[in-house]
């Protein structure tokens, strides 16, 4: 598990991951305040945890799936995850039903994967 700190390339991700739901699918949490990418763990918990461990806040802490075999953004990211589930936060289900939180969690994965 890592929080990116440089771009990197879809391929180089899936040659660096050893956490895959299927072969080119991986989890991952974005903090969208800080445009930070975790990847690579079994769980979206745990990518959570590593943020908040490293001074994110819960809230701006999103779950997602990454196709890393994907070329077009919108189908790279999929917004499924129990850490999504926020009812105080207006977000009812795993999915991120904001689409402004949608179109910055795109941007923020769009920023470190090249």
């Amino acid at each position: 598990m890592k929080i990116l700190d440089t771009p990197i390339t879809k391929s180089e991700l899936i040659k660096t991951s050893s956490n895959f739901i299927d072969e080119n699918t991986i989890k991952a949490a974005v903090d969208i305040k800080r445009e930070l990418l975790a990847v690579d763990s079994p769980m979206h918990y745990d990518c959570e945890q590593f943020l908040l461990e490293n001074g994110s806040s819960q809230s701006d802490i999103w779950g997602i799936n990454l196709y890393l075999d994907e070329d077009d953004l919108d189908d790279l990211v999929e917004f499924d995850s129990m850490i999504n589930i926020r009812p105080a936060q207006g977000n009812r289900s795993r999915s991120v039903e904001d689409p402004a939180i949608q179109s910055k969690i795109k941007s923020v994965v769009a920023k470190w994967l090249i």
